[in-house]
Formats: C-alpha cells, sequence, structure tokens
C-alpha cells in the first residue's frame, strides 16, 4: 500500500514543488515505485520534471473535472521507477467547476485508487491555497508535509495550515496526520533562520526532519532544465541534503 503524502502549505514560495520533485527522484532511485501528482495550477512540478505541458494530452484537470482516467494521465519521467501526472493551467477554473459537486472534495481519492497499490509513495503537490485542490489531496493523504521557509512569516500560516488539517481529518479522513515538517531556504548565516527553526523544533519535537534545506542556486537553476538535482548536479549541497531527506523518509517509513 502507498503512502499518500499531500505537501502542502498555503504560503508560496516556500519549496513545496522543489520538495515533491527532489524527495520523489531521490526515493525513486533508492528503488521505490513513486508517483507524483501535480494540483497545482502552476504545473511547476511538471515543468520541473522535464515535461512540456503543451503536449500533455491529459491533465490532472481532466480526471478530477472531465471524468478522465488517471491511468491516460500517467507519464514516465526522466527518473526510473518516477511517474507523473501533469498539472496544467487549467486547474485554476477546477475551483469554480467542482463548487457545486456533492463530491468535490474526493475526487482525488477516487481517481488514485485504481493506481495507488502500484506505487510505494505518492506525492501531492498542493497549490498555495487552502481551496477544494488542497482539500481533495489532505482527503486520500495519509500524511501532510508542510515545508517551512526559515523566515519571519512563516509561522503565521502554519496554525491555519494545522486547522485545516484537523477539519480535514475530522469530517472527511479520520487517517490524516502530520508526516513533518521540512525546514527550507534556510541561511545558516542570519539570526532570523536560526531562530525560526529553533522555535519550530520546540514546538513540534521530532515531527521536525532532521535535514535541513539551505538556499542553493543549483537547487534553483535545476528546474528551468527540466531536471531534479539528482540529474542535474548530483555532487552538489543541494544533492546531498535530498538524498539526506530521502533515508529520512525510508527511515521513518520503516519505523
Amino acid at each position: 500500500m502507498a503512502r499518500t503524502i499531500a505537501v502542502a502549505n498555503q504560503k508560496g514560495g516556500v519549496g513545496k514543488t522543489t520538495t515533491v520533485i527532489n524527495l520523489a527522484a531521490y526515493l525513486a532511485d533508492a528503488g521505490k515505485r513513486v508517483l507524483a501528482v501535480d494540483c497545482d495550477p502552476q504545473g511547476n512540478t511538471t515543468t520541473g520534471l522535464g515535461i512540456d505541458k503543451s503536449l500533455v494530452d491529459v491533465s490532472i484537470y481532466e480526471v478530477l473535472v472531465g471524468g478522465g482516467s488517471i491511468l491516460d494521465a500517467l507519464v514516465q519521467t526522466s527518473v526510473l521507477g518516477l511517474h507523473l501526472v501533469p498539472g496544467t493551467l487549467d486547474l485554476a477554473g477546477a475551483e469554480i467547476e467542482l463548487l457545486n459537486e456533492e463530491d468535490r472534495s474526493l475526487r482525488l481519492r477516487k481517481a488514485l485508487a485504481p493506481i495507488v497499490d502500484r506505487y510505494d509513495y505518492v506525492f501531492i503537490d498542493c497549490p498555495p491555497s487552502l481551496g477544494v485542490l488542497t482539500i481533495n489531496a489532505l482527503a486520500c493523504a495519509d500524511g501532510v508535509l508542510i515545508p517551512l521557509q526559515c523566515e519571519f512569516f512563516a509561522l503565521e500560516g502554519l496554525t491555519q495550515l494545522l486547522t485545516t488539517i484537523d477539519l480535514v481529518r475530522a469530517r472527511i479522513n479520520a487517517h490524516l496526520e502530520l508526516a513533518g515538517i521540512v525546514l527550507t531556504m534556510y541561511d545558516g548565516r542570519t539570526n532570523l533562520a536560526q531562530q525560526v527553526a529553533e522555535e519550530v523544533r520546540s514546538h513540534f519535537g521530532d515531527k521536525v526532519f532532521t535535514t535541513v534545506i539551505p538556499r542553493t542556486v543549483r537547487l534553483s537553476e535545476a528546474p528551468s532544465y527540466g531536471q531534479p538535482i539528482l540529474r542535474y548536479d548530483p555532487r552538489s549541497k543541494a544533492a546531498e541534503v535530498y538524498r539526506a531527506l530521502a533515508k529520512e523518509m525510508l527511515a521513518y517509513g520503516s519505523q
């Protein structure tokens, strides 16, 4: 049975997509069967994994809104063992189109049901909001991974997200849990980054991954080449930390 993880934070620019791409790539490289689902209308996970959105015939939009088969949406990436369900700008209208549908919060769960057992890990890249698409991801996930930027405003939205997780757990998905918090965009030269990291660890303890993702140029460059850091610069510091994060994820799953 796959471990299905929604990667969520309603604050944009915190490293959600970067984490999905690179964590999925390293888990696949470790021999796991991995699926990435791009539920963000920006489609950055799709682009970052080297898929041309203009050539996509069936995306997660057609699956959620049009009733298309998720089997038709599956795409093999350049990383062996890593499949993708691409996302496109069409998703921007999904919130409105699903508004009056009774099962609007469960569309993704139903769509993934036929294939979820084929994978060891399913990562869902959520949009930077707490709307219908994110609720769909939380409704079918067993864990939520929260990338948290080591900056002043990062903690402000965390309470709201945790409240949403509690509501989904109470009303839709009783199995949902906090899979962990990943500290991202860390700059050890600043006192603020250190303070944010210390505060998060003091509140959430072992729910915070030991591995911290630093700000690096190579990590920000890789998506423009349609490659995870595993392919773009496997000897870089960014590659080292995402490899370590994948090992933590594997160790967590074996407990």
